[in-house]
């Protein structure tokens, strides 16, 4: 159907207002009222109204983030508990605690900060090249433009596949259906075109105009822009809610580490504070040593650790193709167990061909590769690899449609599976010919008689059994089988779905996509990687099983979309799980197929590039789409493949699970030493007859052996951990901090005794070599824990090991800073008092190997 506004009023300058009820107003006046033209705005005239009206966009520039960004790091509860410290430091006076204080919490932001932004800038210029952009009229012009750039009285080109970048008015439409799900909850597309609505009619009544947030399902149209950025339908409603996106199966790990930290630390603080009281000891001086065993036991610069392995995992991705939309799916791409994924272009070389048109006894026909021609050269529809197929068929034999001319389409839809072109030719007579080309089955099922050497025929059921027994051969042998038929009847200016009955089989369209030359070797290192590959496709069972023995998918069960529509949903969360193949599938039913293996307790990757295919990307553990997929599915998707290649993807699911397994090593090491010693102080304080440490020389252990943390984002990860997929276990670090962090508590138990017995060191030569065992052990630790190998066995990354190396000399040497150390209590130690110290680190480091040995066997 062919709609198209009229009236085109002289091109007005001036106001581009928030019109209220634009839908209701007649193009004329709404484009007066924009100051625009159908033919589009001018160059000088966009430029400007952009920088009245601001950036179509309702998220947040990059300067207010990175003020947010400096604000949060002081808004974590740790450094709040800080700097409460340091207010109580100088409500007594301490200021010297207080300044200590003060300083270690703005070092410890800044460079989180620092850490953080630098991530963010990085990831966001690495999501720049997959901005999208949009088809505009400048000038009568057809120009590409960032979808941010366009502004109220643009006039925008939109097709299928298209996302609606903004909101507005349908200038002319052809055969044009949107989605409204994301805006109207409603699953069914619906069709769009010229004219009014009234002025109270709700968004989903709203006809005549398209809003920001949906996408474009068939057909072509021009749309007025009227609205843009946090004054769309879609804008205000986001700025309203400001919903967060789903917890992701990281963030839920994060979330319950933090509440284990939370409690641990709850009890630890109250027995040591309770502690001091019963042993006298002055209650500021107490109070503040508890606030600094708090703030000792967690990692503090997690989030700015966390952001800056997730980064600097998104720029190793994209190295090796793989665009990073949200950092979180970097952590679930590598704990992905299944993979979903259709077989064009990521199993398949993707380049189809037509290998054949045959008639219905299977003999090459010009007739029916005519007819399939003409259907695919008038179509206006979702653009497909078939259709362009048959066109450089064509093209490649010189043939043209001749004086055949198109007076109707009834466009492509995904369950009627099938494409009709209506055409008329002088030779017809006052006729019209309706040429029909879809999936076989949904052809077929339209017919009532086939077309043989010229003579039309009943379809009896044993003509209609040979048809299918040959689709199911050609299927077998590998080919994608589409079927063509034709009906003729009285012209007129429209058709429906309802015409598409009695027609005549033609004959059958032969397509060749053979596999990739190294898919067979991806598949199998998937699955080495613990990653299982199922096949999900709209493709009849024969040619999909014949691909999946090719490239070497075990087969298991094939389930058929029809089954899957009889099975209620734990039947099928049974079924998908044995299945490897998931046949004549309805798009809706991927999404379902999807939730179907999480509830089976899968991690789940689902890849796909088409309009239905959003759905499905939403629901999976991580959404995976391409670089030349439709709009609606690369803004859905967590990750983008440059290439529709498997390889690519397995290389990037080695490093997600390079980026988590760092992620988790900085948390397990530095939560284990931290406890150890905050357990150690707990146990010492009540026998000591000083703290075994001042606040401040807690706070400085716990800022310089973070410093070193930073770099763990770039260490080498051993092949074992790569070689499955890991998830989020709280119990496992649970284990792993209280073995390791009570190996730490016993060599500081054994450093108390020496000290104290052997020694007999005084009060502030006791905290000196405490603080330098601590911060030593602290340091080391990291290179033996960051590894289930010997450590010298397994090589750390340069910057990891430097770092360490620099913090264990100024470890060494800050005894012996003069005025620099006595600020922080210490006191530079004798040579004998050194080599103790040494001696304790070398025993620990002993110790730690041996433990680690017995824990991971």
């Amino acid at each position: 159907m062919n709609h198209e506004g009229r009236g085109t009023p002289p091109r007005a300058e001036g106001k581009t207002g928030d019109h209220d009820g634009w839908w209701a107003q007649s193009l004329p006046a709404l484009l007066t009222g924009l100051s625009a033209t159908a033919d589009g705005l001018d160059e000088k005239a966009a430029a400007q109204r952009l920088k009245t009206v601001g950036p179509n966009s309702f998220r947040d520039t990059p300067e207010r983030s990175a003020a947010l960004l400096l604000l949060r790091q002081f808004g974590n509860p740790l450094v709040l508990i800080l700097l409460f410290g340091a207010a109580v430091s100088m409500a007594l006076k301490d200021w010297m605690d207080a300044s200590i204080i003060v300083a270690i919490v703005a070092g410890s932001a800044l460079l989180g900060f620092y850490q953080e932004f630098r991530a963010s800038r990085a990831v966001a210029a690495l999501q720049d090249r997959l901005k999208l952009t949009v088809q505009v009229l400048r000038s009568g012009r057809e120009m590409t433009v960032p979808d941010d750039g366009i502004v109220p009285g643009d006039v925008v080109l939109l097709s299928a596949g298209n996302l609606v970048p903004a909101d507005g008015r349908i200038l002319q439409s052809r055969d044009f259906l949107v989605s409204e799900a994301a805006l109207t909850g409603e699953s069914f597309p619906v069709e769009k075109s010229p004219g009014l609505a009234p002025p109270d009619a709700p968004v989903a009544a709203r006809t005549n105009s398209v809003f920001m947030g949906t996408s474009v399902r068939s057909g072509t149209a021009r749309i007025l822009i009227t609205q843009t950025g946090g004054r769309t339908a879609y804008g205000r409603i986001a700025a309203r809610l400001r919903k967060r996106e789903p917890e992701t199966d990281f963030e839920r790990g994060v979330r319950s580490f933090g509440g284990l930290l939370l409690k641990v630390m709850t009890v630890i603080v109250i027995a040591v504070l309770t502690m001091n009281q019963m042993i006298g000891r002055p209650f500021n001086e107490s109070l503040l040593f508890a606030v600094a065993l708090a703030v000792g036991l967690s990692p503090e610069l997690l989030p700015a650790i966390v952001s800056v392995t997730l980064a600097a995992g998104a720029r190793d991705l994209s190295r090796g193709g793989v665009i990073v939309r949200k950092l979180a799916a970097i952590e679930n791409l590598g704990s992905m167990e299944v993979l979903c994924t259709d077989k064009t272009g990521t199993l398949t070389a993707g380049v189809v061909r037509l290998h054949d048109a045959i008639d219905v006894d299977g003999a090459s026909s010009d007739a029916v590769r005519l007819a399939a021609y003409q259907n695919a050269a008038l179509e206006t529809g979702i653009k497909n690899p078939l259709d362009a197929a048959l066109l450089d068929d064509a093209k490649a034999s010189g043939r043209t449609i001749s004086s055949a001319a198109k007076i109707d389409e009834i466009p492509y839809d995904f369950s009627r599976r099938r494409l009709t072109i209506v055409v008329v030719h002088p030779s017809l007579a006052g006729q019209a010919r309706m040429i029909t080309k879809g999936a076989f089955a949904d052809v077929l099922a339209t017919c009532a008689t086939l077309n043989r050497s010229g003579a039309v025929h009943p379809l009896t059921d044993t003509e209609r059994t040979g048809i299918e027994a040959r689709f199911r051969t050609l299927g077998e042998s590998g080919f994608r089988v589409l079927a063509v038929a034709e009906r003729t009847l009285e012209a007129r200016a429209h058709y429906a779905t309802a015409d598409e009955r009695d027609m005549t089989l033609i004959g059958l369209l032969l397509f060749a996509d053979p596999p990739k030359d190294d898919v067979r070797q991806t598949l199998a290192a998937l699955l080495d990687l613990g990653v299982r590959v199922k096949i999900i496709s709209g493709d009849n069972r024969y040619l999909t099983r014949h691909l999946a023995e090719e490239v070497g998918i075990p087969i298991g069960r094939i389930l058929t979309g029809g089954e899957i529509r009889a099975m209620p949903s734990e039947a099928l969360a049974r079924a998908a799980a044995e299945a490897n193949l998931f046949v004549e599938i309805d798009p809706q039913q991927k999404e379902g197929i999807v939730r179907a293996l999480q509830h089976g307790g899968h991690s789940v990757g689902f890849l796909g590039d088409g309009i239905n295919d959003a759905p499905a990307l939403k629901a999976a553990d991580v959404g995976i789409s391409v670089d030349q997929a439709v709009d609606v599915a690369r803004e859905t998707a967590d990750v983008v493949l440059l290439r529709p290649d498997l390889e690519i993807l397995r290389r990037g699911v080695l490093d997600g699970r390079k980026t988590f397994a760092n992620t988790l090593k900085y948390i397990s090491i530095t939560t284990s030493a931290n406890f150890g010693n905050m357990v150690s102080m707990a146990i010492a304080t009540p026998v000591l007859p000083f703290l075994p440490l001042l606040p401040k020389q807690i706070l400085l252990n716990n800022f310089l052996s973070d410093l070193p943390s930073a770099a763990i984002s770039t260490d080498n990860v051993d092949a074992e951990r790569l070689s499955s997929p890991q998830r989020w276990d709280v119990r496992e670090i649970q284990k792993f901090m209280i073995v390791f962090g009570l190996v730490s508590s016993a060599f500081d138990l054994l450093t108390f005794a020496v000290l104290l017995l052997l020694y007999r060191a005084g009060e502030s030569e006791f905290q000196t070599a405490w603080f330098v065992v601590s911060l030593m052990t602290e340091l080391v630790v990291v290179l033996v824990l960051r590894t289930r190998h010997l450590a010298w066995r397994s090589r750390p990354s340069p910057l990891l090991l430097w770092t360490t190396i620099a913090m264990l000399i100024l470890t060494l040497v800050g005894p012996y800073l003069g005025s620099v150390s006595s600020i922080f209590g210490l006191m530079p130690l004798s040579i004998a008092l050194l080599a103790i110290c040494l001696l304790v680190v070398i025993l620990y480091v002993t110790a730690t190997e041996v433990a680690k040995f017995i824990f991971y066997d």
